[in-house]
């Protein structure tokens, strides 16, 4: 387990996580949306913070931050992101990112550990501008049009006025330099009850979902909602609702054991209420980590939009808006991070997936990557509520930094 010293510092890494806090507060959570004045100012209180573990700080041109080290020997990747999702949690991101920092600190001092561990905090995981925007950057898979045309989906904000503001305008943008590292680890809060409800202290996470996102457009005919006969009307509101309680009828014959699907939205034009609406916009989500799951499923999508439409008289049509191709786990990473429970959280470690989207999926595309989860208290997340228990952090940082040591020895 190397020298005395070589063990996560538990009251450093939750007043780490307490500092980060101040940054946007909001009730007991925070508002951090990308680029606004506290996100930017996480970034820079991270970058003070990175020389602490002998690593040399650096904000790119998308807001992505790294501490990276000039020493020779295996080097392993690991991080998170620091924004919020408005009016949010304290830890949906942090966590990972000073986890990674708590790493570095204790590692990169450690003389019995050959390698060392380098720092990335991701910027807009969180999707204000775009799906994991910094990673992705960082993996070659964004473009300049592609940051032209961002925006803020809270207030229109275009990107390159958000850079320009937070005075990250011209800066080159990162990108990954092949075989610098063994591959990317990754820490965050469970988001859901599974690690709670089983007493277990560590997620060993083994692979995360792709999600596929879909809009569905109902064009009815708007018409008066006095003078208009029933038999004689073509609602596209109701044909909508009648979409949406057919998918949840008839997805769970064809769904795999862990699919889930959610109407995130629908929106109905005119939208007024003497109006019969002639058209309804549908955002619908599907979230698997077996693309022929899904691909069985958005056949049996367009076959209830195909009826619905037949039985209604209004057209409906079916657009694809996103993949996400699930990401599996590395064996050998998810390894290291059981054994380090083994030792630091009584062997309590559970592997599972995650149904939620992060930036290790996007890392898993170019290197080899892991995934560690703590658990959330009532598994409540992207509210100001959430929270996690300062044992189970302390815990998890104890195991995610003996992880890190384990891949670095190997």
């Amino acid at each position: 387990m190397g020298d005395h010293g070589s063990k996560a510092d538990g009251p450093r890494v939750l007043a780490d996580l307490n500092a980060l806090r101040a940054f946007g507060a909001y009730k007991t959570g925070v508002h951090r949306p990308t680029f606004s004045k506290p996100h930017i100012q996480s970034l820079q209180w991270l970058a003070k913070k990175l020389p602490e573990a002998g690593l040399t700080a650096e904000i790119d041109g998308i807001g992505n931050v790294f501490g990276t080290s000039a020493k020779l020997g295996p080097k392993l990747l690991a991080g998170s992101h620091l924004e919020s999702q408005n009016f949010a949690g304290w830890l949906d991101g942090p966590l990972g990112v000073i986890y990674a920092l708590e790493a570095a600190r204790v590692i990169n001092t450690d003389p019995t550990v050959k390698g060392v561990v380098e720092v990335a905090s991701w910027c807009d995981e969180e999707g204000h501008f775009g799906h994991f925007l910094g990673s992705r950057s960082y993996v070659g898979d964004v473009s300049k049009q592609d940051i032209d045309a961002a925006r803020d989906r809270t207030d229109g904000r275009a990107m390159r006025d958000a850079l320009q503001a937070g005075g990250l305008a011209g800066r080159p943008r990162k990108t990954a330099e092949p075989g610098r590292h063994i591959g990317y680890l990754e820490a965050h809060i469970e988001q859901g009850r599974t690690l709670e409800g089983s007493q277990l202290g560590i997620g060993v996470v083994t692979s995360i979902v792709g999600i596929w996102q879909f809009q569905i457009v109902v064009t009815g005919e708007q018409n008066h909602a006095g003078t208009t006969r029933m038999k004689d009307r073509k609602d596209a509101g109701i044909a909508a609702a009648r979409l949406c309680v057919a998918i949840d009828d008839r997805f769970p014959a064809s769904a795999g054991a862990r699919t889930v699907w959610t109407t995130g939205r629908i929106t109905l034009d005119p939208g007024a209420p003497s109006i019969i609406p002639g058209l309804a916009d549908v955002l619908f989500q599907v979230r698997d980590d077996n693309s022929e799951v899904v691909e069985r499923l958005e056949a049996l999508l367009g076959e209830i939009a195909a009826e619905i439409s037949a039985t209604s008289g209004c057209g409906i049509e079916v657009k694809q808006i996103r993949t996400g191709k699930p990401a599996m786990m590395d064996a050998s990473f998810q390894r290291a991070i059981a054994e380090a429970a083994s030792i630091f959280a009584s062997g309590k470690s559970l592997s599972m997936p995650s149904g939620a989207g992060h930036d290790a999926q996007v890392l898993a595309t170019i290197m080899p990557a892991g995934m560690l989860f703590v658990p959330s208290i009532g598994g409540i997340s992207h509210h100001w509520s959430e929270n996690t228990d300062d044992a189970d952090i302390v815990r998890g940082a104890e195991v995610f930094v003996e992880a890190c040591r384990r891949l670095l020895s190997r």
